[in-house]
């Protein structure tokens, strides 16, 4: 089923048709889980930053620096070196080595899971992009390509994370998993405050060869994630109607907050439902194909 997500509201319309897949449920509420699975939970994510963070800068990913983390998982699909300018590929690579060490860290205190299969490939990336504009781009969406479109597809991942932790963190029992995962939060925070500043410095260049610009993309990226989370808006674009903006002053998002500039929040079943691209924590696909791992990820793959 399509839908057409319209905000005539914001500076240029956007218009995203989202299939949704009607196995997820609408459930916006915690999952029922010890600290342990909690804070694995998202290694899904951070497998996920460290392969394309490592590989976009440097052209090989985990496995050349501490193929121990995998525990035994297969290495992803398609990614590869990304073209990048010097200054971006010496902070996309320095991103890259901060995932090892939250691995690092997760594994350290809660122990590991195997790292899932991912798709990185461009093809990947171009179904993800299609389905944020509502439409087949032409030529297909490559984020290896150039500086911005790298960043274009780094938007895409860390925020997913950063709101994931923010949404965690409630529910830890004890205040050694609290202090990691805020250790955790603040530097994706840092990762995702830099990759959308980097973008808004270019918001009304135009993405060749596209007619659209830095900002549409991102907006459109961010409709289709709080689309796909079913859950309301807990994700906004770069440029935003003055009543979503810092104290309804601003139209510029650098950072994105509520209504008190307070960082959004999802929980687990929302974060499936995003990265598998199917609006389904019960539907694998996108960048996870087999699905995530762990207990709450592997939990709702038993239930189809």
């Amino acid at each position: 089923m399509a839908t057409l997500y319209f905000l005539s509201a914001l500076v240029l319309t956007i218009v995203v048709s989202v299939p949704i897949n009607v196995l997820g449920s609408a459930y916006c509420g915690p999952v029922e889980a010890n600290d342990q699975d909690l804070i694995q939970f998202p290694l899904n994510l951070e497998f996920l930053e460290a392969e394309f963070f490592l590989n976009g800068a440097l052209g090989h990913g985990l496995d050349a620096f501490e193929p121990g983390f995998a525990a035994g998982g297969p290495p992803p699909i398609g990614a590869q070196k990304a073209n990048l300018d010097p200054v971006t590929r010496r902070i996309i690579e320095e991103f890259g080595y901060q995932e090892v060490g939250h691995l690092r860290a997760i594994i350290t205190t809660a122990g590991g899971v195997p790292r899932p299969l991912y798709d990185l490939s461009p093809e990947a990336f171009a179904q993800l992009f299609d389905k944020a504009v509502g439409y087949k781009l032409d030529p297909p969406f490559n984020p290896y390509s150039n500086t911005v479109n790298y960043l274009l597809a780094s938007y895409a991942i860390p925020y997913v994370g950063l709101v994931g932790y923010v949404g965690t963190i409630p529910y830890l029992a004890n205040s050694t998993s609290r202090r990691l995962v805020a250790s955790l939060l603040g530097v994706e925070s840092g990762q995702d405050a830099v990759i959308r500043t980097l973008l808004y410095e270019k918001a009304d260049e135009k993405v060749l060869p596209y007619n659209i610009t830095v900002a549409e993309f991102t907006n459109a990226i961010s409709c289709l994630r709080n689309e796909l989370a079913m859950c309301g808006i807990r994700d906004e674009g770069l440029i935003v109607p003055l009543h979503l903006g810092a104290e309804n002053r601003t139209e510029s998002n650098i950072l994105s907050a509520d209504t008190n500039s307070l960082s959004y929040a999802r929980t687990q079943p929302q974060i499936l439902r995003i990265i598998y691209g199917t609006g389904s924590e019960y539907k694998p696909g996108g960048f996870l194909p087999r699905g995530g791992n762990g207990k709450i990820a592997r939990s709702f793959l038993d239930k189809v």
